[in-house]
């Protein structure tokens, strides 16, 4: 019997996903390719997110860069001390991000249809736990058809994606620091954890561009003002401001 149901239900998602494609509703009416520029008054609102986010990742970058570099000449307790001490850079990106994805979410009911959806492929990323993760998502985002409820999923996804690969990042950078032999295998994942969570940090930054397209001008007060505690304690603001 569970065989049988689970057979119907691989036969009814494949039936879904032809039916779909059939009727061209896999492409979405618009996509993130071609996007008009922002607005000025838009723009003042996506620049001082971006440049947060890119400042965040680059910094990141650069302290795990460093810690690499010493486990290359054979330093393990320095590489693994620097290594932790990414941990902190990494909270912290993993924090904007989540508040701003949480942000679109609240005020997603206000944009005007259709929105622009992008698809997060699976093939782009390097760490395993995201592999996974994604090809499951790739199957479940043939079967919804409305483009909110699409965006919506869009912005689930990253917000997923984030935390999983906060969680996978700890956890093997404290299982490499306490090993006796360094656990050499955890570096590579280290790496590829970076690599995927900064591709998750510029897919952010694309459904924040794509999303103000389409958020009205009454709109974009609220927005902002759920945006500003998040600049206001962020590594670019001025003393002025974290007051």
């Amino acid at each position: 019997m569970a065989m049988r149901l689970g057979v119907g239900g691989v036969v009814l998602v494949l039936v879904a996903v032809l039916l779909r494609r059939l009727l061209r509703l896999s492409a979405p009416s618009f996509t993130f390719r071609g996007l008009p520029p922002l607005d000025a008054v838009r723009e003042a609102i996506y620049q001082p997110i971006a440049a947060e986010l890119e400042t965040l990742s680059a910094m990141l970058g650069v302290s795990l860069n460093d810690a690499i570099e010493e486990r290359d000449c054979d330093h393990d307790a320095i590489a693994w001390r620097l290594a932790s001490l990414t941990l902190d850079e990494w909270s912290r990106l993993a924090g904007l991000l989540s508040d701003l994805l949480g942000v679109i979410d609240k005020h997603l009911p206000m944009a005007t249809l259709p929105l622009p959806v992008r698809s997060v492929v699976a093939r782009r990323f390097r760490s395993r736990i995201m592999l996974d993760y994604l090809r499951v998502h790739e199957v479940l985002d043939q079967l919804v058809f409305r483009s909110r409820l699409r965006f919506h999923l869009h912005i689930r996804v990253l917000r997923r994606a984030a935390e999983t690969l906060s969680t996978d990042f700890e956890e093997a950078q404290r299982r490499g620091e306490q090993a006796p032999d360094g656990a050499p295998e955890s570096w590579g994942q280290l790496d590829f954890d970076f690599h995927d969570f900064d591709l998750i940090t510029k897919e952010a930054l694309l459904a924040l561009r794509a999303f103000l397209l389409y958020l009205p001008d009454e709109a974009l007060p609220a927005f902002v003002a759920d945006l500003e505690p998040m600049l206001c304690s962020g590594v670019r603001a001025t003393p002025s401001e974290r007051r």
